[in-house]
């Protein structure tokens, strides 16, 4: 990348899909009749989810989940936000990054993993048309053109596989169908902020085969200065350009056929460090903190280059009564981060270095070169009995390099990480009675992973493997056609994982051991005042044994794998709609999560300059803190969103509307252990939307503000023995059209 993105570039492919979206034939925008016929009566629309493999209302699904429609997720990343702005948009989710753009960092219900690594494990798992994006690159592949983001929280081991202990983020796209439909939308703020997706599909054989395109471009100009070379807008642009194709054909009634390819190239700027910006002493942030400025001598303008292609075959039979799955995935990504990973400028011999005090410099690039293979084959009841059922098998195999480079003093080294895992699993639900039903899932589960240094290093080969069975079992009861409860019990694992990045550094890897978690939630679901309030809400309690946590930093700047010997965790959720009248709409979601670490012969390496409030214990002469009773690190107590729509109309097709949403963070641990700086307070953002709709919705303009009150926000931390951390976005002001044909 160079310092300033090239406005030549960007104008250029912006300019080419502005002009296939222009080019489109006009139609009518493809709308679900039963939607728009319950809007104009003022009732809340129907929420359709797939967390059973099937398409079922929300309210009839014993799961705690909570849905992100198509209108909000174009809102969220209205001003070019990455996946991370997700964070805090359902309750009980989090997400972060130290990467920049890419390997977000995913967290449900207080149990994820801090670990920065690219060959780091998550126990949120992606799911993107029905294929896992397991490692951390393919999980931040841009999100757009989707009809829907649902965020299915507790365990999910029987259906989706062994990483998913905590949940899973399941994202399904628009896809092909038998009516021409097109969309373009353009938002343009500050910093030149410019977001611009274009969507196009329908019929190329009328009912036999059809197509959809879309294609997303997301760009910023550097802005932030660096205040040791003295250059102005030296970082923090980015121009990141996706697209997807996809075939739909359907030969017959029985047979259907839906072949997909997506490829993304991202070339932009990393996470900024920010050197000694928190207390001492305190939390706050410091005299050293400008969100405009950094002091950067090395990290060659923090670059974060990557390319990921993937491809999809999903085939289905219907025979009489049953459907015949087959989905077949293939993922590739490949590209490096560089980041000057201490914050500031300085070394021990020169006779300057800040800001603050930096013990040693540090400006480290890591790289991937990855592939990945899954295929499931599913067979699925389809009949209205009193019984459903379905049965499968699931493979996986990955294999990457992860490539280390200290710019300062480690010498490059690369690394092999490969994953073979298969599974079978069946699911069947049971109506007992016109009240009662109940559903049982198990899956068994083989994971075998192995690694391997290639070259910078002696081989230092470890190979971990294990089997496990999961399963849940659910009793969801109809009190009235608008009120239910359920209960469920589930069960769930990550396999085990190995962490090799300590080998640049002159360490061995290390190895973290299966987690198991026990999770136990009852929930209720209602539609009251004649489908205008929804009201959902669940409450959960959880053990994990053998949690897999990550030691990052303190003494050493290591990243080891460990594990504690339990974690546990209580809380509830809250997902609520309030349709006041047809034209204001209001929901409100809120969570709380108590999470707890129980070890009492865990200790961690501690930082140098920050006020560790943990009980301190010296081991092999190093000063360690003991974790304790601590709470999971990047696990707020608190959670929260809101939102609000309300449109004017005018005329007989036009509205003016004006819709804002807030999100919260309640106070977090960032690390194991507990100090004054390496935690946040609560966190609040807003945005704001304020436009008019004309054409029955067919086109609209508007003015919006992504973090309107321009909150400095922490996001996290770098242990790295200085109190360095890094921010939230900066307050975009923009304006934005969208059409649809």
């Amino acid at each position: 990348m160079t310092k300033r993105l090239s406005t030549a570039r960007r104008a250029l492919i912006g300019t080419s899909l502005i002009a296939a979206a222009i080019a489109m034939p006009q139609t009518a925008f493809a709308q679900d009749d039963a939607e728009a016929t319950e809007a104009d009566s003022g009732q809340l629309n129907t929420i359709i989810v797939t967390a059973n493999r099937r398409e079922e209302n929300l309210q009839d699904v014993a799961v705690s989940a909570a849905i992100l429609d198509s209108a909000r997720v174009d809102t969220i990343f209205a001003a070019g936000a990455d996946n991370t702005a997700l964070a805090g948009q359902a309750p009980g989710l989090n997400v972060e990054s130290s990467n920049g753009r890419v390997a977000p960092r995913f967290y449900i219900r207080g149990l994820g993993n801090t670990d920065f690594d690219l060959a780091a494990s998550q126990p949120v798992s992606v799911v993107m048309d029905e294929i896992v994006m397991e490692n951390t690159t393919l999980k931040s592949f841009p999100i757009f053109d989707v009809e829907r983001i649902e965020v299915l929280r507790g365990p999910q081991g029987t259906l989706f596989g062994r990483n998913t202990p905590a949940g899973i983020v399941k994202i399904d796209t628009r896809k092909p169908e038998d009516q021409f439909s097109a969309h373009g939308a353009l938002s343009y703020g500050s910093y030149g902020s410019m977001s611009l997706e274009v969507a196009a599909g329908g019929p190329i054989v009328p009912d036999t085969l059809a197509f959809r395109v879309s294609g997303l471009v997301q760009s910023r100009n550097d802005w932030v200065d660096n205040g040791f070379t003295g250059e102005d807008d030296a970082l923090g642009g980015y121009l990141d350009f996706a697209m997807r194709g996809q075939l739909l054909f359907t030969p017959g009634d029985r047979f259907s056929m839906l072949g997909a390819v997506q490829y993304r190239n991202l070339d932009g700027s990393s996470t900024l460090f920010r050197a000694n910006i928190l207390g001492p002493g305190n939390n706050d942030l410091n005299d050293n903190y400008d969100r405009d400025t950094v002091f950067y001598d090395a990290g060659d303008g923090n670059v974060a280059e990557y390319e990921i292609f993937g491809a999809s075959l999903k085939m289905d039979y219907e025979f009489d009564g049953l459907t015949l799955s087959s989905i077949t995935g293939h993922q590739e990504s490949k590209g490096s981060s560089r980041g000057d990973i201490d914050g500031g400028f300085g070394a021990v011999f020169l006779p300057v270095m800040g800001p603050g005090f930096i013990p040693f410099p540090s400006d480290t690039q890591d790289s991937i070169d990855l592939r990945q293979f899954t295929q499931e084959i599913r067979l699925a009841s389809d009949t209205s009995g009193p019984l459903t059922w379905q049965i499968g098998g699931f493979y996986f195999d990955s294999d990457f390099d992860v490539t280390t480079v200290g710019f300062t003093f480690p010498p490059p080294v690369t690394v092999n990480h490969t994953n073979e895992s298969w599974a079978v699993f069946g699911q069947a639900t049971y109506q007992l009675t016109e009240m009662l039903k109940l559903t049982g899932g198990l899956r068994w589960t083989d994971d075998e992973k192995d690694f391997v240094v290639v070259s910078g290093a002696a081989p230092q080969p470890v190979s971990v493997s294990d089997d496990r069975l999961s399963w849940d079992l659910s009793l969801f009861a109809d009190l009235s056609d608008d009120a239910s409860v359920y209960g469920r019990v589930a069960s769930g694992f990550r396999a085990p994982t190995i962490q090799g990045r300590d080998v640049a550094f002159f360490q061995p890897p290390s190895v973290a051991q299966s987690e198991k978690i026990m999770s136990y939630e009852v929930g209720f679901k209602s539609e009251l005042a004649d489908r205008r309030v929804r009201l959902n809400g669940a409450v959960f309690y959880y053990t994990v044994d053998d949690p897999q946590f990550t030691a990052v930093g303190g003494g050493g700047n290591l990243v080891q794998l460990i594990n504690a010997n339990e974690g546990k965790a209580w809380g509830f959720e809250l997902d609520s709609a309030f349709q006041v009248t047809s034209d204001f709409l209001i929901t409100l979601g809120l969570a709380y999560n108590d999470t707890e670490i129980n070890d009492d012969a865990l200790a961690v390496g501690i930082c140098a300059q920050c006020t560790v409030t943990d009980p301190l214990v010296t081991i092999n002469g190093n000063t360690r803190a003991q974790v304790d009773g601590n709470p999971f690190p990047n696990a707020p107590k608190w959670s929260g969103d809101i939102t609000a729509r309300y449109g004017l109309p005018v005329g007989d097709d036009g509205e003016f509307f004006i819709f804002t949403d807030w999100t919260y963070l309640g106070e977090t641990n960032f690390l194991l252990y507990q100090s004054e700086e390496f935690n946040a307070d609560s966190r609040i953002e807003g945005g704001l939307k304020v436009g008019y709709s004309g054409g029955n919705g067919t086109w609209e303009i508007a003015a919006f503000a992504r973090n309107i009150t321009n909150e400095d926000n922490v996001q996290g931390v770098i242990d790295f023995n200085n109190n360095t951390g890094f921010v939230n976005e900066p307050r975009i002001f923009g304006v934005s059209a969208r059409i649809n044909y």
